[in-house]
């Protein structure tokens, strides 16, 4: 596992023959009996992939859904357990759990195989969701929305990587489409599941719901999901439990003081400045017990190798820009625009229907052109889309940021997916699990920068907007001015136009640098992505098979 290794992606690639269409990647087979690459991918029953691949589906949508399901909930949830003070943890705790496991989670899905992984993940949040239910005040539903993070680390890990053992190259456009449908619906329907719960029945059913759905992905999973055996490696395989500790602990300050920097507490106050220096020693001492492990939880070639370092600060990139359309639309929709909260989220949703749509038909760019390309074409149609909201007029229609968010969809389909598969494709088996957690924890790590990032700039701009407002007393907070235009009462018409367009002003400055963060993703791009991805074609997807029976393929 040498970071020079060029089958794995070290930037060799534009050098290789043949390739997976004119102008496309290039491909070799892994060969070798002792080859990490050349472990066969995960296998069904004969009844084909069609079960897995729903519980595939089910699973994701457990942990996709988890994010959003419990927003619209809050008062009640508050109303019952109290807690105001600290309810943010809810959503704050959940993605610090999800996040810092990804690796751990990949790392040992390599070592012992997807299934068991994906299993544990499954049962360890179904009973995150039942001890939620149980909670007795706010700081135990915050513990156990943890315990649900910590689940849902591995199914989101896991799910990605099973579904790119299941399919070979050609294919695995299909599955991922899948996947980003079941993300897009989960991400626009857990508000209003939430709001529907905690409105006609109880704020517990949120997490009781999970219950049966996860009773079914584990059936099938256990049912049908058959990864075939190994050759039992002559020394007893280690888990580099410090590094795991190390990552976890690393993590956990980082991203504390990412997401409650400027809220909790002021960016340059004593709790910011300790936790992002601690943060910083912990990220030092992190590298050393990794270099000295045998079997490290973030290998060091997952930064060496070209392909994979590129894709990692690509969708970093991406994650960062996501912030924008996903935390500050709503917020533009209903203070500028004077929509409700159902209407706001239909501007935003529109996003979800062109994704998976973009996604799926990306196969057919890049088999043409390639995976790097392909993914240059979304990104830059996504910074021409970005810079493009703030011309919009004031205050404009809603059908406006509606067609800018159904373009940017198509746009980031057409970049994500390619990224995604061209990389899972350019490693063998035993290393496609940490490959795909370093991803998915890139993109996470820059959405949890973006919120603070575009957080600061946000206010910012608004408290020097309100600094000339027609009234005095005004909040400089943008939650905080977003409350306040609820309330037709709260300002004369001369002021709500003049606060409307200070929102206006904060959030077009935040879409401005989501597009420098669209022009960082296509600078990793041209400066360190191969021209080519040095794919790797297994053996038993050579033969067209992708681990199970030709017939499989054709069934499902």
């Amino acid at each position: 596992m040498s970071g020079t290794d060029g089958r794995s992606g070290a930037g060799t690639g534009d050098t290789d023959a043949g390739g997976i269409g004119r102008g496309g990647d290039s491909a070799r087979t892994a060969r070798g009996g002792g080859d990490a690459a050349a472990a066969p991918p995960a296998v069904t029953t004969p009844r084909g992939r069609r079960p897995v691949v729903a519980a595939l589906m089910l699973g994701m949508a457990l942990a996709a859904i988890d994010g959003t399901i419990v927003s619209t909930a809050v008062p009640q949830i508050v109303g019952d357990l109290g807690g105001l003070a600290v309810f943010s943890w809810l959503f704050s705790g959940y993605l610090l759990a999800v996040t810092v496991t990804l690796p751990l989670y990949g790392k040992l899905s390599d070592t012992f195989g997807r299934k068991p992984v994906l299993v544990a993940g499954i049962i360890l949040f179904l009973v995150g969701s039942v001890l939620c239910a149980a909670a007795w005040n706010m700081a135990a539903l915050i513990a156990f929305r943890i315990v649900q993070g910590l689940g849902g680390g591995a199914l989101q890990g896991t799910v990605q990587t099973i579904a790119a053992d299941l399919y070979p190259l050609k294919e695995r456009p299909r599955i991922q489409a899948k996947l980003s449908t079941v993300w897009a619906t989960s991400a626009v329907a857990g508000p209003v599941v939430g709001g529907l719960l905690a409105g006609y029945a109880d704020w517990r059913w949120i997490f009781l719901i999970n219950l049966p759905v996860g009773a079914v992905a584990l059936w099938l999973v256990v049912r049908h999901l058959h990864e075939p055996s190994r050759p039992r490696p002559a020394t007893r395989p280690k888990v580099d439990w410090a590094g795991a500790l190390a990552v976890f602990a690393t993590g956990s300050l980082l991203l504390t003081a990412l997401v409650q920097g400027g809220v909790a507490w002021p960016w340059l106050s004593a709790p910011s400045l300790g936790l992002l220096g601690a943060s910083a020693v912990l990220a030092a001492l992190t590298v050393v017990i990794e270099r000295r492990a045998a079997e490290p939880i973030i290998p060091g070639w997952v930064w060496r190798r070209r392909t994979i370092a590129s894709v990692n600060l690509a969708l970093g990139a991406m994650g960062l820009l996501m912030v924008a359309p996903t935390v500050f639309l709503p917020t533009y929709a209903q203070s500028v625009l004077g929509l409700g909260p159902i209407a706001a989220g239909f501007v935003l949703s529109v996003m979800t229907l062109s994704w998976p749509v973009s996604a799926a038909l990306s196969d057919r760019v890049y088999n043409r052109i390639g995976f790097r390309r392909t993914a240059m074409i979304g990104m830059s149609a996504a910074l021409l889309i970005l810079l493009a909201f703030p011309l919009l007029p004031y205050p404009g229609e809603p059908w406006h940021p509606a067609l800018l968010m159904l373009l940017l969809g198509a746009a980031l389909g057409l970049f994500q997916l390619p990224l995604i598969v061209g990389v899972q494709s350019t490693v063998g088996w035993a290393e496609r699990g940490t490959t795909t957690a370093s991803v998915l924890f890139c993109r996470q790590v820059g959405q949890s920068i973006g919120a603070a990032l575009f957080g600061a700039v946000a206010n910012g701009v608004l408290a020097a907007r309100l600094l000339d407002a027609p009234v005095d007393g005004l909040p400089g907070d943008l939650d905080a001015v977003t409350r306040a235009l609820e309330d037709p009462g709260a300002f004369s018409a001369a002021a709500t136009d003049h606060v409307r367009r200070a929102v206006d002003a904060a959030v077009d400055y935040v879409y401005i640098g989501a597009a420098g963060a669209a022009a960082l993703a296509l600078l990793a791009l041209i400066t360190l992505a191969p021209r080519r991805f040095p794919i790797i074609t297994e053996p038993t997807e050579a033969a067209g098979t992708a681990g199970a029976p030709g017939r499989q393929d054709a069934a499902s």
